[in-house]
């Protein structure tokens, strides 16, 4: 149903108001409401709040309410002092003046770092009904690019050269000064509703930062650029103004309305020939190793089943003589068990969310919807995590089953949360608005100690109750020499070439991933990717399998933490791309912000590592299984 207006007030649920059109009535003023977020830079990971910089802002209203997701990426929404009557235009309406006077410590601490945000080129982010306020210029090639921000001010060096958005206007040429956006033209688009009696509804929002030194009070957006000198002294003044317009739109459709600005994205102009290539050249390759997997097994079986005497058995070499050994725990299945239950536990969370993503559920429009999904998902898929480490650690023959429990729910949960307590931390003594607040903190502890745990244990208890995996194969008692190997199948060559092709089907697609989260990009391909994350379940089934088998041939029956790491190894390709994103791809510069790329990389890292390196047990455990369960074995 469609709602009027007015309806947009403290007392209505944020999350609610981003699902349901709002339509305006058209025969009477309606209010429209403008909402504020958080400031950003590509220069530095800290995002700050929108007071932070001391704006005009509006503190009698309460600020809505945000999800979990929201506050995690530092999301902080607050009401603002724009407030505009639909068809109603307004030409240089003064909001407010602030004073700085540089010999008040507090004034003059402020006024630094207003310069700090202009020099690092802070962006404003604006929201009308649940879109972003757009900023459009032309760029190369005639196009136009919507960015979903706009700069607070810019910065002109010593020598004369404008940075970020000072080249944009030529009047911004004072040298070693920071010029102020204190004036923003405001157009909101709107298409009349002609099937419904409350009238028209807001298709698009846009915004032209400008500069007026206001040299008159009583007469605004007067004077040339305002601008600040890097040594100012003394009292220093900046009004803020907006205009108003409105236009009729009746080519862009509601349910469409974000097209203009993702269309306009620099990753939507990318060249879609290169990524399909990618994804062929990987198909192609995943197909001829199974090809090749195929028709080598078929071969072998057909051979080994053939043989009568037990002098061709003799004769015989390869996977064959370790049948005795191929099901031998591994040393430190402790370890690998918690491994492999954290993983499980990521990978149905990943799967999930990437399905409801491609439904449409989890769009750049439902703010914080996908790292809510993904956390609440993590915290229920407790018990399939505990299920598989306690299986497959009762299979190894380990009898610990307290340790192991406490491991799974523990260990690598508890390796991710320190590391983000200390990033945490860093944010709390940047005053950044993404750390996160210690009621929030502690709701998180809470998801983990009062539902994940109890579920991690309830999944190790059916665990341990069942019986252990039969294997095709029975265990000798006195293991098997492993003869001398050659280079590629030692174990350190084959994993690192075991992560090669899966990276290679996903390195395009991170380029995007890390844009989105560094560059704040919106993000909107989950259909492709998707269909990576599918490409990448095969490639890694695929090459561990394929390593897996010239392992056995070679008659190293050590194949349980190999085919983990073989493909969790495609982890350290991933850190490695990271490491060559920062330096060549971002502009970020500080300590602080350093320290949190890393930090909240090597999460990341440690997650993929045990995603991809379950994909390659289980394919193997499988394939193993498989294999010598369809010969005959004297």
């Amino acid at each position: 149903m469609s709602r009027v207006y007015p309806c947009l007030s403290p007392k209505v649920s944020w999350d609610r108001l981003q699902q349901i059109p709002v339509t305006l009535d058209r025969g009477k003023w309606s209010t429209i409401e403008l909402f504020v977020n958080r400031l950003d830079s590509v220069e530095s990971v800290l995002p700050y709040e929108y007071t932070a910089f001391d704006f005009c802002s509006e503190k009698t209203m309460k600020r809505p309410s945000e999800n979990l997701g929201q506050v995690l990426f530092g999301e902080r929404i607050e009401p603002s002092p724009y407030k505009f009557e639909f068809k109603k235009p307004v030409v240089c309406q003064k909001v407010c003046t602030r004073t700085y006077d540089t010999n008040n410590p507090s004034d003059k601490a402020k006024l630094d770092f207003l310069k700090k945000g202009m020099l690092l080129n802070y962006q404003h982010h604006w929201i009308v009904d649940n879109m972003p306020v757009t900023w459009c210029y032309d760029v190369e090639d005639g196009q136009k690019f919507c960015n979903p921000g706009f700069p607070i001010g810019c910065y002109v060096t010593e020598a004369g050269r404008p940075k970020d958005a000072c080249v944009v206007n030529s009047n911004f040429n004072e040298k070693d000064a920071f010029y102020i956006f204190n004036h923003v033209d405001i157009t909101i688009y709107y298409h009349i509703v002609e099937h419904e009696q409350l009238g028209a509804r807001l298709v698009a929002a846009k915004i032209e930062p400008k500069s007026y030194d206001n040299p008159n009070n009583d007469s605004p957006c007067t004077g040339g650029p305002k601008f600040l000198k890097n040594k100012h002294t003394g009292v220093f003044n900046i009004p803020y103004t907006y205009s108003i317009n409105f236009v009729e739109d009746k080519n862009i459709r509601w349910a469409s309305r974000w097209d203009y600005i993702l269309e306009s994205m620099p990753h939507t102009n990318i060249q879609w020939f290169s990524i399909m290539n990618s994804l062929v050249i990987v198909l192609f390759l995943s197909g001829m190793v199974a090809m090749i997997m195929l028709r080598t097994l078929h071969k072998d079986i057909a051979r080994y089943n053939q043989m009568d005497s037990v002098e061709d058995a003799q004769e015989e070499f390869g996977w064959k003589l370790v049948h005795g050994d191929v099901f031998r725990p591994p040393r430190k299945g402790m370890l690998l068990s918690v491994f492999l239950g954290s993983g499980t536990q990521i990978f149905i969370m990943t799967f999930v969310t990437l399905f409801f993503a491609c439904l449409g559920f989890l769009s750049p429009a439902n703010r914080g919807a996908l790292m809510t999904c993904a956390v609440v998902l993590w915290v229920l898929l407790g018990t399939p995590a505990g299920y598989v480490a306690a299986r497959l650690y009762k299979s190894f023959g380990g009898e610990k089953w307290k340790t192991n429990v406490l491991l799974t729910a523990f260990l690598c949960p508890g390796v991710v949360f320190a590391d983000f307590f200390v990033m945490n931390l860093i944010l709390w003594g940047e005053g950044s608005s993404a750390a996160m607040p210690f009621g929030t903190l502690v709701a998180i502890l809470a998801l983990w100690f009062c539902i994940s745990v109890p579920l991690t244990f309830i999944g190790a208890y059916f665990g341990f109750k069942k019986a252990g995996i039969e294997h095709p194969v029975r265990t000798n008692q006195i293991p098997r020499q492993i003869p001398e190997q050659s280079f590629y199948t030692k174990p350190f060559p084959g994993i690192v070439m075991g992560g090669i092709l899966p990276f290679g089907c996903i390195f395009i697609q991170l380029f995007f991933i890390l844009n989105s989260i560094w560059s704040h990009q919106m993000y909107y391909m989950f259909g492709f990717l998707f269909l990576v994350f599918i490409i990448l379940v095969i490639t890694c089934s695929e090459a561990t399998i394929l390593l897996c088998y010239f392992h056995l041939c070679a008659e190293d029956y050590h194949w349980q933490w190999r085919s983990f790491l073989t493909s969790g190894f495609t982890a350290v390709y991933f850190l490695v791309y990271a490491i060559h994103y920062f330096f060549s791809k971002l502009q970020i510069t500080g300590l602080a912000s350093t320290i949190l790329y890393f930090g909240y990389t090597m999460i990341m890292a440690l997650i993929f590592f045990l995603f991809t390196g379950t994909i390659g047990f289980f394919a193997c455990f499988w394939f193993v299984t498989k294999i010598y369960s369809v010969v005959k074995v004297d």
